[in-house]
């Protein structure tokens, strides 16, 4: 029954779209401005986007080496310990 709905599902997601498809024009091709960009850097706000950015990614990459502390010491533990892990408070 799961299989069969799966399969109505898909079959009905694909008339689906999320808009009308807008021709591409010559004039598009030749197009190297992007105006939301252009409009951010005229009132400064391209600079709070890159800040968000850069704090997000630096997150991320804080978390992933904290991580990479903790698995490498409870390898460590495990190594030295046999197969019992301590317990810690």
């Amino acid at each position: 029954m799961k299989k069969y709905l799966f399969i109505l599902l898909m079959g009905l997601s694909l008339s689906l779209a999320a808009q009308d498809k807008i021709p591409v024009t010559e004039e598009d091709y030749g197009n190297s401005r992007v105006e939301m960009a252009d409009a951010m850097r005229a009132e400064g706000k391209i600079y709070v986007v890159v800040a968000v950015l850069v704090t997000i990614f630096a997150g991320v990459i804080l978390y992933a080496v904290r991580i990479d502390q903790k698995v490498s010491r409870l390898e460590k533990e495990i190594l030295t310990d046999g197969t019992e892990v301590k317990k810690h408070a």
